[in-house]
């Protein structure tokens, strides 16, 4: 056994969280922890992590057990590289002793194992992707247990990752190398298909269980199948307990006569059983409240067509997103849209409904204009210090839906919000908070086309359920864009798919179809940016050639071609024939005044001066930095986020430029150095 936890308890102020969990984790497991938001899922985790303390129970871990946890959050100090973060958080590790070169070393290891290059590794880790930042959060915690920790905790793992991003994390998990692996790993998360592919076990946490957990040994769906099989149980045991209650109050009613004629023990056991019945009460109670009523209206128009797109393409910041689309948008229809974080999916929301116009193609909306209720990403559709009562009542202490009237707090409770949480700002409300509110606001919206960019973020499973249905019962249309992949199955019936080399998006009829399609798109990137590699590379060896000053005509005779294929590193001993002695260039101040003109460009052998030997030693290495300057210049030129800043995208393509410089610069002073050393 890896961990025992015993009555476990937490509160927050006055609200309790959870009393009495208790809960073991054992050698080889994969556990995945769900529950409604609030439930105090992450505050749990914490404690189990050793990160936070309980207000009551015991954690109790084998001596010398070797723990680890990767927070919801990514949070890197700003400029710091991916391997700097690495080898900070490798310090930290016994078997490092505190030794600076030695972190570097299982640093550097470890962000190769999990798919890290040298450009990425020298990449400051605030401009990495969300999947990349993630994958160096794993990588941090990992380094600071030298790799194989006995408990890994991992907190919202999926959260706004793509599907590369949640098909790596997966990976990950199932198929971990034996030097880069815990033992036992346990992670919350509202990912449906992450816990089906990934769980051994799955644990609620819920005031719906006796004793605030429900605990399934298998996957996702078997934990669905024990779940429902258990409440109906408890919901039964309820009913059978309520009648015998009723039979108690009969027997009660019957007065003092009838008291006496029974066993003192009827009337305390009247008693124990209405206690119980009191708890069973709380606990359905719990199980049916625990979603939000969602139900969206829809104007019913019957227009056959709302959106209409004719290859439509569209470019931001210099770089192509889409292009050569055509798409209808017609009512009853739900279309996802799916591809790497960065292909331009909200893009093409906004180009879609309007807000943004198509660099080339045309969108005809229906006549009159459709009515478009939206969700973005972000959540900032709010006023800035806007209370909870006015973001989802904008018109007072009384909302209409449907043409039923009802007080603000009645329509509040629907959302699963407390009384006095109306007075609340809404930049207080935690991630799951702020979807409910927006959902609510636009349930009082009677729309024709739904637009919900990401709406899954930070929702729990019985929300996420609530709302599926509430969007396949709508009779609008729906454009999704999600990366959760049990509602795209669920819903869509069209997908399309960005990322192509191309940019010329795929139009699938499955999740399956969706998926290999990215596949494919993933393949065809990773060969077009390998080939890229290899022709800058080349270049820039050429470059850095034709830099050195010839010695004579012959140079481009006896020196080697460079291999178009080879990688650009410091020539070796054996490549030292490129620059032959007689030809190596020298500097004027270097040339003896009585040489020859047929001998000026010799270079005396053997004369490096202390510095210069100096400078030779050092200088493979300073090529190599180079290299992974350029590297991780030439990533931010092609960041998504920097290249919409023009400011920003013209220093990195500087840099980008100073580095290659730098590089054959240094290629040309190597030359100089070899040829002068003889």
């Amino acid at each position: 056994m890896l961990l025992t936890a015993t009555n476990l308890a937490k509160s927050h102020g006055l609200r309790e969280l959870f009393s009495g969990v208790c809960i073991s984790i054992e050698d080889g497991e994969r556990i995945g922890m769900i529950g409604p938001n609030g439930a105090g899922k992450s505050t749990l985790l914490r404690m189990l992590a050793s990160r936070e303390e309980p207000d009551d129970g015991t954690i109790r871990t084998p001596r010398g057990t070797v723990t680890v946890y990767v927070p919801q959050s990514d949070d890197f100090p700003a400029g710091i590289t991916a391997l700097e973060a690495a080898t900070a958080s490798a310090m930290k590790c016994a078997a490092t002793h505190g030794d600076q070169h030695e972190a570097e070393v299982l640093a550097t290891v470890i962000l190769g194992k999990i798919g890290f290059d040298d450009a990425r590794m020298a990449f400051a880790a605030d401009h990495l992707s969300g999947g990349w930042r993630k994958r160096l959060s794993v990588a941090c915690a990992l380094a600071s247990a030298g790799g194989t920790p006995d408990l890994l905790y991992l907190d919202e793992p999926t959260n706004h990752l793509d599907v590369e991003g949640l098909q790596w994390m997966e990976n990950f998990l199932l198929y971990a190398s034996h030097d880069l692996c815990a033992r036992a790993v346990i992670f919350v998360t509202h990912d449906r298909v992450f816990l089906e592919n990934c769980a051994t076990r799955i644990i609620e946490l819920s005031r719906a269980y006796p004793e605030g957990t429900l605990s399934v040994d298998g996957n996702y769906s078997e934990f669905r199948r024990r779940k429902a099989e258990f409440l109906q149980m408890q919901s039964r045991a309820q009913e059978t307990l309520a009648n015998t209650v009723r039979e108690d109050d009969r027997w009660l009613g019957r007065g003092a006569k009838a008291r006496r004629t029974k066993a003192q023990s009827r009337i305390s056991e009247s008693a124990e059983r209405r206690t119980e019945l009191a708890g069973l009460s709380e606990r359905n109670n719990a199980a049916a409240g625990g979603s939000a009523g969602i139900d969206f209206s829809a104007s019913g128009r019957k227009t056959r067509k709302l959106i209409s797109a004719e290859g439509i393409s569209k470019s931001m910041g210099g770089k192509l997103l889409f292009a050569n689309l055509d798409l209808e948008v017609v009512p009853g229809e739900c279309i996802g849209l799916m591809g790497p974080n960065g292909a331009g999916k909200t893009t093409l929301l906004r180009v879609l409904i309007g807000e943004l116009l198509a660099d080339a193609g045309n969108v005809r909306l229906a006549d009159p204009k459709p009515r478009i209720v939206t969700m973005s990403q972000t959540r900032a559709d709010f006023p800035k210090g806007a209370l909870l009562q006015d973001a989802i009542s904008p018109f007072g202490e009384k909302v209409r839906f449907r043409d039923i009237e009802m007080h603000v707090k009645s329509w509040s409770r629907r959302f699963l919000f407390r009384d006095e949480q109306l007075l609340q700002a809404v930049s207080m409300l935690s991630g799951g908070e702020l979807a409910r509110a927006h959902v609510a606001r636009m349930m009082l919206e009677t729309a024709d086309v739904l637009v919900l960019d990401e709406p899954t973020n930070d929702l729990d499973i019985p929300t996420l359920e609530v709302l599926e249905e509430a969007i396949a019962t709508f009779s609008g249309a729906t454009l999704l864009v999600t990366h959760d992949r049990s509602m795209l199955a669920t819903l869509a019936d069209r997908i399309v798919v960005l990322g192509a080399p191309d940019r010329t998006p795929r139009v699938v009829t499955s999740l399956a179809q969706a998926l290999r399609a990215l596949g494919e798109f993933e393949s065809a990137e990773l060969a077009a940016e390998s080939a890229a590699r290899t022709t800058a590379r080349t270049a820039a060896r050429t470059a850095a050639r034709a830099a050195v000053p010839s010695g004579n005509a012959n140079q481009s005779q006896t020196s080697k071609p460079t291999s178009p294929t080879a990688p650009l590193n410091p020539p070796t001993e054996a490549k030292k024939s490129e620059f032959p002695k007689s030809q190596a260039p020298k500097s004027d101040a270097q040339k003896p005044a009585s040489s020859t003109a047929g001998s000026a460009s010799v270079p005396p052998k053997g004369k490096l001066s202390y510095n210069e030997q100096r400078e030779h030693g050092g200088i493979e290495a300073a090529i190599a930095a180079a290299e992974r300057n350029a590297s991780a210049a030439d990533a931010q030129v092609n960041d998504p986020k920097l290249i919409a800043d023009h400011v920003a995208y013209a220093k990195a393509c500087d840099a980008l430029s100073a580095a290659q410089n730098e590089i054959a610069r240094l290629y040309a002073r190597w030359a100089e150095l070899d040829a002068k050393r003889g």
